[in-house]
């Protein structure tokens, strides 16, 4: 079993930043998005995730930053944010990226989803942003600002269009440093059979190793990014690393 762990760069007006449950304005400043992403790898990541907010929030874009950062990179990249037709999936791909991470055109786009999906394979992953409201699972789309519809509903008809990956975030737990809903992880794991990436809440290194293990225990869970912790120090790279391994 190998468990994988994507620390996450999130790009605000060409500079690193983490939200607060992805709330516009909660943003504190983490310095060059390259160097943050220089530094992980430094640590021993074999992916980044790295997100254009601005694209995700449509108030702009650092697709320019951003493919420069890939071609500095000699890890693996996940690049999500405001990829919802076809000009801007050629420009993600088109910087090397090894897969995008589509959130609002999987929800509002479907029939241009599945095309992309059909057309590229694993190459596209789809980001399932989840919030938890009077016990229903509902979708957050557009900088997680509009409502996109039923959790399972969505997820049955994205399995149907072939989507072989998932980044799974509860939208409540990120950036709070609160822990993973890993009751909700293993819920979406247990319903497709495509893998599923943790994301949101991570707070300790502990958290990695309950995920690791659910992992090992069978669960279709294959990683998880890891944002805040990382940028508060609460751990490093290279111990979570250690971590995780140890669980394998």
């Amino acid at each position: 079993m190998s468990f994988t762990l994507l620390p996450a760069v999130d790009v605000a007006d060409g500079q690193a930043v983490r939200l607060v449950q992805g709330e516009a304005g909660t943003e504190t400043g983490y310095g060059e998005p390259l160097e943050a992403a220089l530094t992980w790898q430094r640590d021993g990541a074999e992916w980044i995730h790295l997100v254009d907010l601005d694209a995700a929030f449509g108030r702009g874009s650092n697709a320019e930053l951003l493919a420069e950062v890939v071609g500095r990179l000699d890890v693996d990249v996940e690049l999500s944010g405001g990829i919802r037709d076809d000009a801007s999936l050629e420009r993600a791909l088109g910087t090397g990226c090894r897969r995008v991470n589509l959130g609002t055109a999987a929800l509002e786009n479907p029939q241009w989803c599945a095309a992309a999906v059909k057309t590229y394979g694993d190459r596209i992953a789809v980001g399932l942003d989840v919030k938890i409201i009077d016990g229903q699972h509902r979708l957050a789309a557009r900088g997680w600002t509009t409502d996109g519809g039923d959790l399972w509903e969505t997820l049955a008809r994205l399995d149907r269009d072939g989507v072989s990956r998932y980044v799974v975030t509860d939208v409540g737990k990120d950036g709070t440093l609160a822990g993973p809903n890993v009751e909700l992880l293993r819920r979406v794991a247990e319903a497709t059979p495509a893998p599923v990436i943790a994301s949101g809440g991570i707070a300790e290194v502990s958290d990695l190793v309950t995920l690791a293990r659910a992992a090992a225990d069978g669960a279709n869970i294959e990683g998880s990014i890891v944002g805040k912790a990382l940028y508060a120090q609460r751990f490093t790279l290279p111990e979570a690393l250690a971590a995780v391994r140890e669980v394998g």
